[in-house]
């Protein structure tokens, strides 16, 4: 009403140029402005020029537009005409004050001027009261941008956003008030103060139910997700905040629960809330439950795709069974197997089915399913938006569903999931849009995309006994090969893209004592004609030892320095690692891999088949810290060793993010293996070099063994929403295995416990296994190596942020693992257990990392304490 009135009294002023008291006449004075008189006869005048004054940032013809009056129109003076255009300005709320004058009249002509006053543009918000966050979250809502104009409707719609915002956090007493102040550098620009009394969070204090019979009032309270009585330790963590949506949600879900027991009459007859105090509510609900329901008859009309039996037996639902309407609703589309499924899988995207209720007879419903099928649908059109980081064609490939194909909405999930696991592209923002047209009988499929940053750089820095150990890790995973000797090719930096291939390079020094130098590659499409992946790796590295001189001189020093009373000089010496450096002790490594990858049909094409073929040599130089005892008693520490292995690896992944999984499982059993030398050969190798170094050394030139693996997660999301807590299980267990008893294997062991993470350290020749709450290898310490290992493990976890820049999940833990040196002594129900809680944070430019609070409650390798609290930093995505 206020700006009702305002209006009429801004519209009286600007026509206060068109005076009261008579007819318009012409006056002859030129410092004077023609007088338009309202006491006689209106007059007909022709509009011979219109000028616009007072607004800088828009043209002339636009702002005459918004009047609707133009050059050679015809308009009545006094009359609507001139009227009608100043309510086109109010109403379009860009300008603060609007008059039109006869700057002019010459015979039946009139010249108009029309004088604007533009509302200011906002100079700056300042929000006070809220929180950053909110602040932020509240900017992305109002659509108040600083240059843009303000308006009465803007500053409404901003207090109603505000409100609701509030609202819906719980804040039902939330007071909004924003104000505008001058800006004093430019009278054009105004400060915009938004004032937030958010009050204190309104919660329910008690709901009173009646009329319910069949449900208790502590079911029916349980049914209800988002309204709970505070204070009750049944909702220690449950949502007691009031918010209206939510309860007339929770309003529905009552209802909902009455209809699945067969109430189908049941409904909230009356409800209320009322004040308890400033800060909390009660709720007040009548219900008329209603009698039950049963089936009696189910037929089915219009059905010629599936017959009437093979679609009752599908329902799940027979004559006598409660009428539960829950159950009717699943079968015919919630779940995955329901009725609607199988027609839309096959094409049919017109299909409906409507349950119609024909006959009621006592406690008894006659239901009639009528079917309209429609015609099968192709897919006419696939178009893929926000992809500016791949070949279209390369995204095309994952798609199952081409142009020309039968729709089907299993292929439609199956995309969506492809999609998400190729990386590059957010997965909580993936959208797509069928669009059918039953006049063609055709579908187009739109991909609303939002393209990601996947390559990963990692530079850390570290120090050890031996310096300074850095390490630089590159790795592109929108790698193109094919256009590396092409120029202007999709290059962004130094590298062509566009691909999908992976290119990782890294390399980790710290001068002379430890370098180590990894390339690969890998293609999951080789030849991009089908899924057959194909990968590549290399690898480099050497690593010496401090002289025995040095400590043969520290322990002489020591010993001196402890006779005399003075300790300073053997620690002084003790620390200087860098001085010792042996170039006489040292082992190398290198080696290379080829791998190729099939996607198979069956069992389903979620499984892949691997091979790989590998080549690793270890030229050891007096290096005493591989355990490798020889049959002349002595220890193994120079000598060559050779490693050539064919390894297979049998594997399904259904996940549907690999970020954040909700649901699917990963698994993987594989075997690798080298050539059983020892059976071809004629030596004894129980007895083989027992008074001969290099003799006994040539045992383990060439390395023989058998590996098996298992590994296995699930994923299972408890609520159906995006951000809803998960739970993940995990199986693992592994042996390594000899052709020869005498000839076992020293490498590809297990190296068990902590948190799994491979680096600078003696565990080279192992496999690392991750086991929290323990400390690095403690389960197979030096001499002990693991030759099987099994490990069980279950987390809880729930996202704090998924978007596109940064993911965030908190998790907690329970797990158990143990390892064995010896194969016979594996026993699966003996395990070291911990349990603990962590966070993981995943960065497009670094990876997933991570820390963890774990607690080990079991002792191990004899030890009389147990391992107690443990943290650990995790850097990567385990498996």
């Amino acid at each position: 009403m206020y700006y009702r009135l305002l209006t009429i009294l801004l519209i009286t002023t600007s026509l206060s140029a068109f005076t009261v008291n008579g007819q318009a006449q012409d006056l002859p004075t030129e410092d004077k402005k023609p007088v338009i008189l309202y006491n006689g006869s209106p007059k007909k005048y022709e509009i011979a020029d219109i000028k616009v004054t007072g607004v800088k940032n828009y043209e002339d013809y636009v702002l005459i537009g918004i009047s609707g009056l133009a050059v050679g129109q015809t308009i009545t003076v006094p009359g609507d005409d001139v009227t009608s255009a100043i309510k086109k300005y109010w109403k379009h709320g860009l300008f603060s004050d609007v008059k039109i004058s006869a700057e002019k009249i010459d015979g039946n002509k009139i010249y108009l001027l029309i004088q604007l006053r533009q509302r200011p543009r906002i100079a700056d918000i300042v929000f006070h009261g809220v929180k950053k966050s909110e602040r932020e979250d509240l900017q992305a809502k109002l659509g108040l941008v600083k240059g843009s104009q303000i308006t009465p409707n803007l500053i409404d719609r901003a207090k109603i956003l505000i409100k609701k915002h509030f609202d819906e956090k719980g804040f039902k007493n939330a007071e909004v008030n924003i104000v505008e102040r001058e800006n004093p550098a430019n009278e054009e620009q105004v400060f915009v103060d938004v004032n937030i009394d958010k009050k204190g969070k309104i919660k329910v204090h008690q709901i009173t139910i009646e009329g319910n019979q069949i449900l208790s009032d502590k079911k029916l309270k349980r049914v209800m997700k988002k309204t709970n009585e505070k204070g009750k330790l049944v909702n220690l963590f449950r949502a007691k905040k009031f918010i209206d949506e939510k309860y007339q949600e929770d309003k529905q879900l009552i209802i909902d629960k009455y209809n699945e027991l067969g109430y189908r009459d049941a409904q909230i007859v009356e409800d209320s809330i009322s004040s308890y105090d400033d800060k909390s509510v009660n709720v007040f609900m009548k219900i008329y439950e209603g009698d039950k329901y049963f089936l009696r008859n189910i037929t089915w009309v219009g059905n010629t795709v599936y017959p009437s039996d093979l679609l009752a037996e599908k329902l799940q639902m027979k004559r006598g069974d409660v009428y539960n309407q829950k159950l009717l609703n699943d079968r015919i589309t919630g779940d995955e197997d329901a009725i609607g499924n199988d027609y839309y899988n096959h094409g049919y995207v017109f299909y409906s089915l409507d349950p119609v209720e024909v006959n009621i007879d006592g406690d008894s419903i006659d239901l009639e399913m009528r079917i309209t099928e429609g015609p099968q649908a192709t897919i006419s059109h696939v178009r893929i938006n926000g992809n500016d980081r791949l070949y279209e064609n390369i995204v095309r490939r994952e798609l199952r569903t081409r142009p020309g194909d039968l729709f089907s909405k299993e292929a439609l999930e199956r995309s969506y999931r492809e999609i998400a696991q190729m990386g590059h592209f957010n997965p909580e923002n993936i959208k797509v849009d069928p669009r059918p047209d039953i006049q063609s009988g055709t579908v187009d499929i739109n991909w609303d995309l939002e393209s990601k940053a996947n390559d990963q750089i990692e530079f850390s820095a570290g120090w050890g006994q031996t310096g300074v150990i850095g390490k630089l890790s590159l790795k592109f995973t929108n790698f193109s090969f094919a256009n590396l000797f092409r120029k202007n090719k999709n290059y962004r930096g130094i590298l062509p893209q566009g691909d999908g291939q992976t290119l990782t390079i890294s390399g980790q020094t710290n001068g002379r004592y430890y370098q180590s130098y990894n390339v690969s590659f890998f293609d999951p499409w080789f030849g991009g004609k089908r899924p057959n992946s194909f990968s590549v790796s290399g690898f480099y590295s050497k690593q010496t030892d401090v002289s025995s001189q040095y400590y043969n001189q520290a322990f002489m020093n020591n010993f001196y320095n402890m006779g005399m009373g003075y300790m300073g000089g053997y620690n002084g010496y003790m620390g200087n690692y860098e001085a010792a450096y042996d170039p006489n002790k040292s082992i190398q490594m290198f080696g290379f891999s080829v791998g190729f990858g099939k996607r198979l049909r069956w069992p389903d094409d979620y499984f892949t088949l691997s091979a790989e073929l590998s080549y690793q040599r270890f030229i050891l130089k007096n290096w005493s810290y591989l355990y490798i005892k020889l049959n002349n008693g002595q220890y193994m520490n120079t000598g060559n060793c050779n490693n050539f292995s064919v390894g297979f690896t049998l594997a399904r992944n259904s996940t549907d993010n690999p970020i954040f999984p909700r649901y699917g499982s990963d698994f993987s059993a594989s075997v690798s293996f080298t050539p059983p030398y020892s059976w071809f050969s004629k030596r004894d190798y129980a007895t083989y070099g027992k008074d001969n170094y290099d003799d006994a050394a040539k045992v383990y030139r060439w390395i023989e063994y058998h590996k098996w693996k298992l590994k296995a997660k699930t994923y299972t999301a408890l609520l159906p929403i995006k951000k809803c807590p998960v739970i993940m299980t995990r199986t693992e267990l592994g042996v390594l295995g000899h052709y020869n008893k005498y000839k076992r294997s020293p490498f590809e062991t297990f190296y068990v416990g902590g948190d799994g993470m491979t680096g600078y350290s003696y565990n080279y020749a192992s496999e690392t296994i991750a086991l929290r709450g323990y400390e690095n290898g403690a389960l197979t310490p030096y001499g002990s190596e693991g030759y099987a290992y099994v490990r069980l493990g279950a987390e809880l976890r729930y996202p704090l942020m998924l978007e596109n820049t940064t993911s965030i999940y908190a998790l907690g833990f329970v797990e158990a693992g143990n390892a064995w040196n010896d194969v016979k002594d594996f026993n699966p129900f003996s395990l070291k257990r911990s349990a603990g809680v962590g966070v993981r944070i995943f960065l497009p430019m670094v990876g997933m990392m991570g820390i963890d609070w774990a607690y080990g409650f079991d002792k191990i390798n004899g030890s009389h304490q147990y391992s107690g609290s443990r943290i650990h930093f995790i850097i990567g995505q385990e498996f």
